[in-house]
């Protein structure tokens, strides 16, 4: 999804963030920049609606990456609208008007580096603890809110009128916690910052860190490693072990405590709710303590304020007494110009020191922010004309009131005449300037602000240098978590397809299996209706054989019937009476009937054993051919399960070798995209750390020129000293001089007067040209031990610098070796791993394999069991019923395995030539 183009309102995200459209410029008043940094320029303000004093922070978000600055603003919106804490910046709103937002906040006097800066000297061990227990609150907030400041610095520490400290800037803090971006101002940067996009994250324990080396720069006015390289101090920070509270009268709790916020690993660094118990904080003072320090401060603010203001006069007076007396030559009143000079000189240095030591790298700066209800009051003006008045009049006007009168003034007319400079403004005038002026206090000097812009201006290379360096190393991170993402995807991709290819093998398998047991109970089925069918056909061949031989059989009945009737008459005597002769007949008829129904019985009961015999040998034959099917059916079903199991091994087998190939490949496209990202790094550090020591090298050439620049005035203030030794000397010899003619004309005549007036004035001319030459040896060897010391200093201060620069260069190259040792050392590691879980994922793979074999096997072995059991219990079962049945099973189970199971017609046929031979033999006994 595309972003929102910047100052785009139409996103519902950024519409519920509550911009003003209203004109900014119509409600703010009596602008003055009061700070400035990367992101652009603080401003104190009044709103003339309700009256509040406000601090503005104008942000552009035009020009190169007006999107990504668009975004840090709506970033830095969204974290104000979301806190509210005592020690916590108080956000009012934010304006846009023409690609600049206005960032409206609470007004604060300064920092707690101003405070610093201003007086020259480290802050006092109680004033410490209070304001690192205040920021320490605002801390714990945060971090309950699950979020992360990443810039905590004396800079970011502000003071109100009242002694609240408030912690601000919060265009480098995350959401988020944890957070794993580079962002922060170097020398701040705890460890796990620095080295979280190649290791890992980090969470609020990073500002605990920050906040010791803030304590560091409080006691001694400048975090550690601040005269290094910002690049060179990432990687001192990252390598080498925890700062310590250097040299100085610190008690062993403040040491303590700056230790512990130090500690090098985040789990052994307490949480800011933690560090809030240790002993060095229970015992903070009141508030006056920070009260007691912001009205000092701002007295020498107003103290230097006035030295500049002094020393401004002082000059406009001196150039206009030179101008007066250029033309009466070198007087003695110019060694007491130079003496002056050299006193504003100082008076330049001392002021020029107020101007906050401000990083070069550093992420964008605090701004100062907060309501205050200071007043600078303006004492009642009278019209005196007199400078005097004027000055007494006037010392208790801050410097932005002195600015204001004087741009009044013209430039031209100012320099022009000292008496304009010196008329008192009106009343009405005065009051104007109160109007604006009276609500505006600060703990910052005007030159600390000016310096500051310059520094700013000065610094902006090295700035957007390492600005270049983070975005580099955000988008190599973007890159990598893209690679990751995109690979991640891919592999999941990749095992869908595999999984889906398994899935449809498997249902493929399933649909076979399925179609092979369909097909065996066809087969089944088909057997049993054949055996049905063979059976009736059996039956009922038996039957219509019986049914022949019950005709033959009573055929032969009748016909032997006849026989034994003639044969019985004829044996019959006739002389027997024919009573008897017929009883006789009748009986022997009745005993051939009785014999022929026996012998009836008797082929019945023959037809019907041998067809229930016939039956089982049938039925038992057909039983085994069922058990053989069903045989066949199982060695096919698990001949094709082994076949299905060897092909799924395979394609298992297959899949692992794929994703093998892929993990390695992608492997090995993230450990080169790592490596270029590397290289490229290096060389960009490198590059960097050239371009720094260059500047470093230039600076130190201008400071050199302008030491030699400004050199003969140095020179010209010892020279007038030697000149008024050298007029004081010839004054000396004049007057010895006179004193000695005086005395040698008194004791000589006259006509030796004049010569010896003359030799006089010879030697007098000789000592003059022997005290000039000394004047001119003495300027000659001032020059020249001036010039000699000076070169001394300058190239023992460049040796300083090229063996600074040559150290930093080596900390460089060894941080650069052992990071890529390490990075090697953690593509081994990945490679290794990822070894390991291909070994561990193959013998998984391959014991399963295992697993399923023997599973089959198993299975194989328990269905063949299984099924021959049930075969002999069906046989059991025939051969028991067949037992009750009356018939030998022995003889059913022979009989059936000799008869021929391929010719069922054959099997019958012989069937019937055995039982028609039963069948006469039954005949012959039944005659006989």
């Amino acid at each position: 999804m595309p972003q929102p183009k910047a100052g785009s309102l139409k996103d519902p995200d950024i519409a519920g963030l509550f911009f003003f459209n209203d004109d900014p410029e119509k409600i703010f008043v009596d602008l003055r920049e009061i700070g400035h940094g990367s992101f652009g320029a603080v401003y104190f303000a009044r709103n003339i609606v309700n009256k509040e004093i406000v601090a503005i922070k104008k942000m552009s978000y035009n020009g190169k990456q007006a999107n990504e600055k668009w975004q840090d603003i709506i970033k830095e919106v969204k974290f104000l609208r979301q806190l509210k804490h005592r020690h916590v910046i108080d956000y009012k709103g934010c304006y846009l008007r023409e690609h600049t937002a206005w960032l409206v906040m609470e007004y604060c006097l300064g920092s707690a580096s101003d405070i610093v800066e201003v007086h020259k000297k480290p802050l006092k061990e109680i004033e410490i603890a209070a304001i690192c227990h205040d920021a320490l609150e605002g801390l714990a907030y945060l971090h309950t809110q699950g979020k992360i400041h990443r810039d905590i610095k004396a800079g970011n520490i502000l003071l109100t009128e009242n002694g609240t400290v408030k912690l601000a800037d919060f265009g480098s803090a995350s959401l988020i916690s944890p957070a794993n971006s580079f962002v922060g101002t170097p020398y701040w940067m705890a460890p796990e910052v620095i080295l979280a996009m190649d290791e890992g994250q980090y969470d609020g324990k990073s500002d605990v860190w920050s906040m010791g080396i803030t304590c560091i720069e409080l006691a001694e006015r400048k975090p550690p490693l601040f005269n290094m390289n910002a690049m060179s101090a990432l990687y001192h920070i990252a390598q080498n072990d925890p700062p310590t509270l250097a040299g100085g009268e610190w008690s062993d709790s403040f040491r303590h405590f700056v230790d512990s916020c130090l500690a090098k690993l985040p789990c052994d660094r307490p949480s800011s709710s933690d560090i809030l118990k240790h002993h060095f904080l229970e015992g903070t003072g009141p508030s006056s303590v920070i009260i007691d320090l912001i009205q000092r401060t701002k007295d020498a603010v107003r103290e230097l304020d006035n030295l500049q203001y002094r020393r401004m006069k002082k000059i406009l007076m001196v150039d206009v007494i030179e101008g007066e007396n250029s033309s009466n030559g070198p007087t003695s009143d110019d060694f007491t110009t130079d003496d002056s000079s050299q006193d504003d000189d100082n008076i330049d240095s001392s002021t020029s020191k107020s101007s906050s030591m401000t990083s070069q790298h550093s992420m964008p700066s605090s701004n100062l922010s907060s309501k205050s209800s200071s007043q600078s009051s303006l004492q009642g003006i009278s019209t005196d004309d007199s400078a005097s008045t004027f000055h007494r009049e006037h010392s208790d006007w801050s410097l932005p009131q002195r600015s204001s009168y004087y741009s009044n003034v013209h430039p031209n007319k100012m320099f022009q005449s000292p008496l304009l400079f010196l008329n008192l403004p009106s009343n009405s005038s005065i009051n104007r300037m109160e109007a604006g002026a009276n609500n505006f206090a600060t703990i910052r000097t005007t030159h600390l602000v000016t310096k500051q812009m310059k520094d700013h201006e000065h610094a902006n290379d090295m700035k957007e240098q390492f600005t270049g360096y983070k975005r580099m190393r955000k988008t190599h991170q973007k890159q990598l978590q893209q690679n990751e993402t995109k690979f991640q995807t891919e592999m999941e991709e990749h095992k869908q397809r595999l999984d889906k290819e398994y899935d449809n093998l498997r249902q493929k398998f399933l649909v076979e299996m399925e179609k092979i047991r369909k097909m065996q109970s066809s087969d089944q089925e088909k057997m049993t209706r054949n055996n049905l069918g063979l059976e009736k056909k059996l039956i009922k061949q038996i039957s219509t054989s019986h049914d022949t031989e019950k005709k033959t059989f009573s055929t032969m009945q009748k016909k032997e019937y006849k026989v034994n009737k003639e044969q019985m008459k004829k044996e019959i005597d006739g002389s027997t009476p024919k009573k008897e002769r017929d009883d006789m007949v009748r009986t022997h008829k009745d005993r051939l009937l009785q014999r022929q129904k026996e012998a009836e019985g008797g082929l019945e009961k023959r037809h019907k054993d041998s067809m229930e015999f016939e039956i089982r040998k049938f039925r038992r034959r057909k039983l085994v051919q069922y058990h053989q099917k069903e045989e066949e059916h199982l060695a096919e079903e698990l001949s094709k399960r082994q076949a299905q199991l060897e092909m799924e091994h395979a394609m298992l087998l297959r899949h692992h070798s794929g994703t093998q190939d892929l993990e390695y490949r992608q492997l090995q496209t993230l450990q080169k995209l790592r490596d270029d990202h590397l290289k490229k790094q290096h060389l960009t550090e490198h590059d960097n750390q050239r371009e720094y020591n260059a500047l470093e090298e230039q600076n130190l050439r201008k400071k050199h020129l302008l030491e030699h620049k400004q050199q003969p005035r140095s020179l010209k203030q010892k020279e007038v000293l030697i000149r008024k030794q050298f007029h004081e000397a010839v004054q000396t010899q004049r007057r010895q001089y006179k004193a000695l003619k005086e005395h040698i004309l008194q004791n000589t005549p006259k006509n030796e007067q004049k010569a010896v007036v003359k030799k006089l004035k010879e030697e007098q001319v000789r000592k003059l040209n022997i005290l000039g030459e000394q004047y001119e040896a003495s300027i000659a060897e001032m020059l020249q031990q001036q010039n000699m010391r000076l070169d001394d200093s300058q190239e023992m201060e460049a040796q300083q610098l090229k063996q600074r620069l040559q150290q930093e260069l080596e900390l460089l190259m060894a941080y650069q070796s052992k990071i890529k040792m390490q990075t090697e050392a953690q593509h081994q590691r990945e490679r290794r791993q990822l070894e390991e879980r291909v070994s561990l994922r193959r013998a998984l793979l391959e014991q399963k394999m295992d697993d399923e074999r023997s599973k089959l096997i198993a299975e194989r072995k328990d269905k063949i069991h299984s099924s021959k059991t049930r075969q002999e219990r069906d046989l059991e079962d025939f051969d028991h019923e067949t037992s009750d049945m009356g018939m030998s099973p022995v003889e059913v189970a022979q009989a059936s395995l000799d008869a021929t199971y391929n010719d069922d017609v054959s099997s019958l046929r012989g069937s019937m030539i055995s039982l028609t031979a039963s069948s006469s033999s039954f005949s012959f006994s039944s005659q006989t």
